[in-house]
C-alpha cells in the first residue's frame, strides 16, 4: 500500500554549555577568564530525495532527534556544534508544523529546516569588562526546538486518470506504461494511485491512476477524500467517461459527478486543461462512439480533445499519447523555473508565521507578579539564578529589556517576588 500520510515527532539537540574557567599558569598569579562557548545544537532538516516514493519509512519509525552542542571547555576551546539531522522524504510531500509553517518539497535536493538547534551558551571570558574582569558565571546552552509534524505526500504525476470506479483508468494506464495496475470488472478496483511513465520520442511523462471517485468524495467519502489530493499536482487530467456503463447510468450524469468533485475539493483544479477519453468503445458500435464523439466536442468546444479509446483493442492510445505529449509543458526537474511552474499549477509557498515579540506582566498575587514573554523565558533559561553574580547580571538585562519598568508600573515594590518561565526569585532592585 501507498502510504501518504504520516506524522512524526522531531527534537532540534540542546546548545552545549558555556564554561566558567580561568586561566592558571606557572608564574601568573591571576589568570583572566577564558572559558569557552558552548557550540550550538543541530538542527533537524527536510531533504527532498528523489530515491524515495512514498512515506512508509515512518510507520516504523516516529521521533527524529539530532546532536546536541559540546560544552565549552577552558583555555577558550569552544565545544563543537552538533550535527544536523537529515531527515529524506519524497518529492511532493507538504510538512506542516505545529505553528502553521507549511514547507512544501517540490525538487530533489530542497532542503527545510524544521527545527532550529538550540544556541550555545557563552562562556564566562564573554562577560568579562573594566568593572567586571573576574566574572564567575556562563551560560547554559538552550533547549532545541521540537514539535509534531503532518507530512502528506501528494504525487508528482504529469498526468492524472480521473473517472468514476471502473471506468477504465487501470487498464489505459496498463496500456499506455509500463504499470501493472489492479484490473477487474468491479468498482474500486485502485485502493491507492499507481504510476506508469509514457516513453515519448525525446522524453517521459509520469502518469497517475488516482483511485476512483464517488459523489461527495470531497466531503470524506469513499476512497475519493484521500487521494483527490493527488491530483493537484499534475498538470493536466485525462477525464475517462464510461460509453457503456454496466450499471446502466447515465455518462453525461457521471461526467459531472467527477467534475463537480474535483472543483469542490480545490478550485485550482477546475483550471487545469483537460482530455475527456470515452473509454470501452469495442462495447459500443462505431457509429455510436462517434456520435458521443461529435455530441461531447460540441459540449466542451475546442479547447478540450475529446478521443475515443479502447483499451482492450487499443483503439485511439497512441492518438491520445500523442496529445499528452504536445499539450503537457517540459519540466526540467531541478531547475529554478521548476519551482514557479508548480507554484503556479499547486500555489507553491512557504509560509512562516511572524516571530512572538515582547512581554507582558500580570500581578497574580501580594507581592508575587509573573512576567511572560519567550524572550525573558530564554533569558532565565541561560542563567544559574543561585549564582549571585548571574542574578545580577539577570537583573541588568531585565532593566535593559524594560521589563523592571513594566513591574514598577505594575506595582512592583524591592523585595517581591517575580516568576519567569516557572521560577520564582526575589528581585530588590
Amino acid at each position: 500500500m501507498l502510504s501518504d500520510k504520516a506524522r512524526i515527532f522531531v527534537q532540534a539537540g540542546r546548545g552545549g554549555d558555556g564554561s566558567m574557567s580561568f586561566r592558571r599558569e606557572a608564574h601568573v598569579p591571576r589568570g583572566g577568564p577564558d572559558g569557552g562557548d558552548g557550540g550550538r545544537g543541530g538542527a533537524v532538516v527536510l531533504v527532498c530525495d528523489d530515491s524515495l516514493r512514498d512515506l512508509q519509512s515512518f510507520k516504523r519509525r516516529a521521533h527524529y532527534k539530532a546532536d546536541r552542542g559540546r560544552h565549552g571547555e577552558g583555555s577558550q576551546r569552544h565545544g563543537a556544534d552538533g550535527a544536523d539531522l537529515i531527515v529524506r522524504v519524497p518529492p511532493g510531500t507538504v510538512a506542516t508544523l505545529e505553528d502553521g509553517t507549511v514547507h512544501d518539497l517540490v525538487t530533489p535536493g530542497q532542503r527545510a529546516v524544521v527545527v532550529d538547534g538550540g544556541s550555545g551558551g557563552r562562556g564566562n571570558r564573554r562577560f568579562s569588562s573594566s568593572t567586571r574582569q573576574a566574572p564567575r558565571f556562563a551560560e547554559r546552552g538552550l533547549d532545541g526546538g521540537e514539535g509534531w509534524i503532518e507530512l502528506r505526500l501528494k504525487l508528482l504525476a504529469d498526468v492524472g486518470l480521473v473517472g468514476l470506479p471502473n471506468a477504465g483508468k487501470s487498464s489505459l494506464l496498463s496500456r499506455m506504461t509500463r504499470a501493472a495496475p489492479k484490473v477487474a470488472g468491479y468498482p474500486f478496483t485502485t485502493l491507492e494511485p499507481v504510476l506508469g511513465t509514457l516513453e515519448g520520442a525525446d522524453r517521459q511523462l509520469i502518469l497517475a491512476d488516482i483511485p476512483g471517485l464517488i459523489e461527495v468524495a470531497s466531503e470524506g467519502a469513499g476512497l475519493g477524500h484521500e487521494f483527490l489530493a493527488h491530483v493537484e499536482r499534475t498538470r493536466l487530467l485525462v477525464h475517462l467517461l464510461d460509453l457503456a456503463p454496466l450499471d446502466g447510468s447515465d455518462p453525461e450524469a457521471n461526467f459531472a459527478t467527477i467534475e463537480h468533485e474535483l472543483e469542490l475539493h480545490d478550485q485550482r483544479l477546475a483550471r487545469l486543461p483537460r482530455i475527456l477519453a470515452l473509454s470501452k468503445a469495442d462495447l459500443v458500435t462505431e457509429e455510436e462512439a462517434q456520435t458521443a464523439r461529435a455530441h461531447w466536442r460540441a459540449r466542451l468546444g475546442e479547447d478540450v480533445p475529446v478521443l475515443v479509446t479502447s483499451s482492450a483493442k487499443h483503439q485511439g492510445l497512441d492518438e491520445l499519447a500523442t496529445e499528452l505529449l504536445r499539450r503537457v509543458p517540459v519540466r526540467e526537474i531541478g531547475a529554478p523555473e521548476d519551482l514557479e511552474d508548480v507554484g503556479e499549477l499547486a500555489e507553491h509557498r512557504v509560509f512562516r508565521p511572524a516571530a512572538r515579540r515582547g512581554f507582558k506582566v500580570n500581578r497574580v498575587g501580594d507581592g508575587l507578579f509573573r512576567v511572560e514573554g519567550e524572550a525573558v523565558d530564554r533569558l532565565i533559561a541561560r542563567h544559574d539564578l543561585d549564582n549571585e553574580e548571574a542574578l545580577i547580571h539577570v537583573e541588568g538585562r531585565l532593566r535593559r529589556m524594560g521589563v523592571l519598568r513594566a513591574l514598577e508600573a505594575a506595582g512592583f515594590q524591592p523585595g517581591d517576588d517575580v516568576e519567569i518561565a516557572g521560577i520564582v526569585f526575589e528581585l530588590d532592585t
